[in-house]
C-alpha cells in the first residue's frame, strides 16, 4: 500500500513530512514502512518464516566467506538518501563495520550490496520499486531472492539513462546454483520456498 505525500506543512518538504509521520507512528502500527518517490510504502504483512529464514541463511553464508570487518547485516537502521527523498530497509546489508558506526541512518553509498527477499504480499516493491530506487541511491549491487519461484537476480553496474540511473548488468539464477555477490560466492541450496495456496509470507 502506498500513502501519498502531504507537503502542506509550512517549511517542510514532502519527504520530511513523511519522515516525521513515520517517526510519530513509532511502532504503533504493525508492518514495515519505507519512503519512495511515490510516497510511503507500508507492507502490512509481517515477514513469515520462509522470508526470515532466507535472510538469515544468506547472511550466515556470506559472513562465512567474507573477511573480518565486512558484515552481512540484518538489523536496523534504515538506508536513507534525504536529497533524493528515499528511505529503504534492505533485508540484508553487506557493509563494512566501519561504515556502521555513528548515529542515524546508513549512507546508501557505503553499502557494498543490498539484498532483498521478495515479499509474497508485495513483490513489486522489490522487483520494481527497489530496482528503481537502489541505483538512484547509489547502491552498487542489488540482489533479489524470490521464494515464490525459487529464483533470483544480481544487478550491478549503475549507468545513466534518460529515466535516471539504472543497473546495466543482470545475472539471473535459480535456487540450487551458486550466486556471486560482489566478491563472494555462496550456495542457494536448501533456501525455503513459499508454500502454494498460503496467504502472506
Amino acid at each position: 500500500m502506498t500513502i501519498a505525500p502531504d507537503g502542506s506543512r509550512r517549511g517542510s518538504t514532502p519527504y520530511t513530512t513523511m519522515r516525521g509521520l513515520l517517526q510519530s507512528l513509532d511502532d504503533t502500527i504493525p508492518g514495515k514502512f519505507e519512503i519512495t518517490k511515490e510516497g510511503i510504502v507500508h507492507d502490512t504483512t509481517s515477514p513469515g518464516r520462509p522470508h526470515e529464514v532466507t535472510a538469515g541463511l544468506v547472511s550466515r553464508r556470506l559472513e562465512r566467506v567474507m573477511p573480518e570487518g565486512i558484515w552481512a547485516y540484518t538489523g536496523g537502521p534504515d538506508v536513507e538518501d534525504e536529497p533524493e527523498g528515499i528511505m529503504r530497509h534492505p533485508d540484508v546489508m553487506v557493509i563494512a563495520f566501519a561504515d556502521m558506526e555513528g548515529e542515524g541512518s546508513f549512507d546508501p553509498r557505503t553499502l557494498i550490496a543490498a539484498v532483498e527477499i521478495v515479499s509474497r504480499s508485495n513483490p513489486d516493491n522489490d522487483w520494481v520499486g527497489k530496482m528503481r530506487d537502489y541505483p538512484l541511491m547509489g547502491v552498487p549491487i542489488y540482489v533479489i531472492f524470490d521464494p515464490r519461484h525459487g529464483t533470483g537476480a544480481v544487478m550491478s553496474d549503475i549507468h545513466s539513462t534518460p529515466d535516471g540511473p539504472r543497473y546495466s548488468i543482470r545475472k539471473d539464477f535459480v535456487y540450487g546454483e551458486d550466486v556471486t555477490i560482489a566478491e563472494w560466492t555462496i550456495s542457494t541450496n536448501d533456501l525455503p520456498r513459499y508454500a502454494d495456496g498460503r496467504s502472506g509470507d
